[in-house]
């Protein structure tokens, strides 16, 4: 064997915290001497790689030193004052490296969030130099995707101190040293969550039968101080509508029951279907969810008429999700549907241009 198990730990630990030349410290055996350390290395991806490769190839021979390993980094980045920027650059290359090959779990990172850390600048500054080197070995999607699985995507504001927790802050810090792609990924994060979060208030909302008026007001602000888009938004008002209600499990019965319910809430959705992207969105989730729940089926062709009468839906967005912005989803029986409506919009849209050139 290559290495004893005691000659692995000793050089893992050598590595990380021994100058060139360091000794074991119980073993007066001078000629057990290494003259490598990765504090001494040169500041360069490849250099800092090679030793990465090292302690990849140790725990992938001995296994049962992963978990251990993986406590001693999360230690170690505990303690990051005590090493010097130069010292600090270089761990952090390591780790991102080890992460990237996947040596290391993405959970090393919560020792990150440690208030001493966070508040002198050090934890943000760290970061993003592990996710250069990190990003250098994976794509973002594969950062991004580890995050997600150690639960730590919507924990990237910690970074910084509370008066900095800020989209834009991180934003522009990232972007500024070339890491738009986890700013990109961070804005959608927390987009998701605030739809989230006011899906469920919406939800609230609607089984109080909120007056609609108060419904609009509520949904304005909430786009205003989130800068959510209406096409964001018209999806999310489709769905709570159609969540706030037990219905008919009889086909016969269920399209009554929706056109009432939905008649009620035209006036909510119309307020927010007033870009023609909005009205194919919500177009395309009616679609979807009369695919998705059988009994609905038949009744897609009425909802529409209805939003088109309600003028929740114009007469361009309706043509344009026949001919080309319609899902897949039950796409040969919409269109069937709709086939009638259909042309008597286009027959009354050439009837109409016909009388303006007449005029």
């Amino acid at each position: 064997i290559l290495f004893s198990i005691f000659t692995i730990i000793l050089t893992v630990i050598i590595f990380l915290f021994s100058a060139p030349g360091g000794t074991r410290i119980d073993d007066g055996d001078k000629t057990k001497k290494t003259n490598h350390c990765v504090f001494s290395a040169n500041e360069d991806h490849e250099t800092i790689r090679n030793y990465a490769q090292v302690f990849n190839k140790l725990i992938r021979r001995y296994k049962y030193l992963e978990k251990a390993f993986e406590d001693e980094m999360k230690k170690l980045l505990l303690f990051l004052k005590a090493f010097s920027e130069t010292e600090q650059t270089k761990l952090a290359m390591l780790s991102g490296i080890l992460l990237g090959n996947g040596t290391l779990p993405a959970t090393i990172l919560t020792s990150l969030f440690t208030d001493s850390l966070v508040k002198e600048g050090i934890a943000a500054s760290f970061a993003v130099k592990l996710f250069k080197a990190w990003m250098a070995e994976k794509d973002a999607n594969s950062v991004t995707s580890s995050l997600r699985k150690a639960n730590l995507d919507k924990r990237l504001l910690e970074l910084f101190p509370v008066n900095r927790q800020s989209v834009d802050h991180f934003a522009k810090y990232f972007t500024d040293a070339g890491l738009k792609e986890l700013s990109d990924f961070l804005r959608v994060q927390q987009s998701l969550g605030t739809r989230k979060e006011l899906q469920k208030e919406l939800q609230e909302r609607l089984s109080q039968e909120c007056p609609i008026k108060e419904v609009v007001l509520y949904v304005k602000e909430e786009m205003k101080r989130n800068d959510l888009p209406e096409t964001a938004v018209i999806g999310l008002l489709w769905t709570c509508i159609m969540n706030a209600v037990e219905w008919n499990k009889k086909e016969e019965l269920v399209a009554e029951q929706a056109l009432k319910h939905l008649k009620q809430y035209a006036p909510l959705l119309a307020v927010f279907s007033s870009q023609g992207q909005s009205e194919l969105i919500l177009l395309q989730k009616v679609q979807e969810y009369c695919y998705d729940n059988i009994h609905f089926m038949k009744a897609f062709q009425k909802i529409v008429v209805l939003f088109y009468k309600a003028d929740v839906l114009s007469e361009e967005a309706i043509l344009k999700w026949y001919k080309e912005a319609h899902v897949a989803k039950g796409k040969s029986v919409f269109l069937d549907q709709m086939k009638k409506f259909v042309e008597w919009l286009q027959n009354a849209e050439e009837e109409s241009e016909s009388e303006g050139e007449e005029n």
